[in-house]
């Protein structure tokens, strides 16, 4: 589809609503083999997706199907194999005030979901809702980014192979096409991207009363305390600082580092780039590359300010930026405060600003008074500073000694908190998210009790001995 197609919205969102209001959809055979198509549809046109990946991003093979492809893949998989679990029904105490009656839980797909999807991982962000959607047995309009448009026209040509329109339907372009998606109305609107738009979907659902799932993103923190093993720090800081050049809404954001270690730290940091890109990180194959020229002046501009301001930019050697390539060689930026250019928005790109801290104290308090963000990174060796991080420091999720790597969990719903998001999603917590639970008592056709009928008195301390 193309732009021109949204003259046809009507129409596609008449026929999901038909095929919604026919229940077949409900039919968890259906649902299974509506997965196992996008598995096999998704494998024979792995090539291309990730030669899409390739142009938009920069992205290695590897990386490509490390963090794009196979996480959906193992979504898809999970749900097929746990969708018989999910979908029971569940009994419920049917309570004391209907006695003998029985209370039961009927998951049922929301209806018609409308998902946006960003640019910066295209085909998981895309694909895992979808797959949720899918397994809860809704229809689906997925509005990919038209920032990454390989990767969109991929998605298009391929989901259409997969799917019929009246179940899932592809709208491609920008801001008026996002405006003519939000106009109808929507069982459930899921979104990624920037709190700012989010804000705007949020009102546009509003219109309607459209619950909402926003996965918006923030500025997250990584608190490196004076117990822990700086050269494993370093390493996992890095590593997930610069996937996806920095273009990772939960990507290491700014870092925390306890005063009398911060030097080290920082050597041990350009000693990490230095092994995972090499001495000159630009010609590494596996080095990505900023999404478009205006994201790329953004970053570059930023780097500029913080010249300005008088900050230390550590690099490696080599060509440091690349405007034909959109590439920025990795920076840690040390000098930095609260109220440098570098820390007033989230940098989505290679830059690693650098606070040094002398009491945890500062630290808790520090990010208590910021907007909440999607994800905190503690490393450390002391079981208490974990306790007091984890229970003190509101957060979406998070990492011990590790970053990133709470998405590959499984058993880890993903989402934020206040301005970072609402709702979670992967797994179960992905189908919970397109299901309703519709709540039905079933009551006794041979016993009714006369205690909830008047006159009341009579039965007045009955009722409340059992009700206490």
């Amino acid at each position: 589809m193309n732009l021109s197609h949204l003259e046809n919205l009507d129409s596609i969102w008449e026929q999901q609503r038909s095929v919604v209001y026919s229940g077949r959809l409900r039919d968890i055979h259906v649902r299974r083999e509506r997965l196992d198509v996008l598995y096999r549809t998704m494998k024979k046109w792995e090539p291309q997706l990730l030669e899409a990946l390739k142009i938009d991003l920069g992205k290695s093979a590897f990386e490509g199907y490390s963090t794009e492809l196979g996480m959906v893949y193992r979504e898809i998989r999970e749900a097929i194999r746990e969708l018989p679990k999910w979908s029971r029904c569940r009994r419920a105490a049917g309570g004391i005030a209907a006695f003998p009656a029985k209370g039961v839980r009927i998951p049922e797909p929301v209806g018609q979901v409308l998902i946006f999807s960003p640019w910066n991982y295209p085909v998981q962000l895309s694909l895992a809702p979808l797959t949720a959607a899918l397994a809860a047995g809704c229809t689906c309009v997925l509005k990919p980014s038209r920032y990454s448009e390989a990767v969109s026209r991929v998605l298009e040509s391929m989901l259409a192979e997969a799917f019929p329109e009246e179940e899932v339907a592809v709208f491609q372009g920008g801001a008026r096409a996002n405006q003519v998606l939000l106009e109808k109305k929507w069982d459930h609107i899921f979104f990624t991207g920037s709190p700012a738009v989010g804000r705007v979907v949020m009102e546009a659902a509003s219109h309607h009363l459209t619950p909402v799932t926003l996965e918006l993103g923030g500025k997250s923190p990584v608190i490196v305390d004076k117990t822990a093993n700086l050269e494993l720090a370093a390493r996992r800081i890095m590593w997930g600082k610069l996937l996806n050049s920095g273009q990772t809404c939960v990507a290491p954001d700014y870092l925390l580092v306890y005063r009398p270690r911060m030097e080290e730290l920082i050597e041990k940091l350009m000693k990490a780039v230095d092994k995972l890109y090499g001495f000159e990180p630009l010609e590494s194959p596996d080095y990505g590359r900023i999404i478009n020229q205006k994201h790329y002046e953004r970053l570059t501009g930023l780097l500029a300010s913080a010249r300005e301001e008088g900050c230390t930019l550590y690099t490696l050697a080599g060509k440091q930026e690349d405007p034909e390539t959109r590439q920025i060689s990795p920076v840690v930026a040390a000098g930095v405060n609260w109220d440098s250019a570098l820390m007033g928005e989230e940098l989505f790109g290679p830059i690693l600003p650098v606070i040094p801290f002398d009491t945890l104290d500062e630290v808790i308090e520090s990010i208590r008074e910021r907007p909440t963000p999607l994800a905190l990174y503690l490393f450390t060796s002391s079981r208490e500073n974990a306790r007091r991080v984890l229970r003190e420091v509101p957060f979406g999720g998070g990492c011990v000694n590790d970053t990133i790597m709470h998405l590959t969990a499984p058993g880890l719903p993903f989402g934020g908190l206040g301005e970072s998001g609402m709702g979670q999603y992967h797994g179960k917590a992905g189908f919970d998210v397109f299901t309703h639970y519709k709540s039905v008592l079933l009551a006794s056709r041979r016993l009714d009790l006369p205690v909830r009928y008047a006159p009341y008195g009579k039965f007045e301390k009955l009722t409340r001995f059992l009700m206490k």
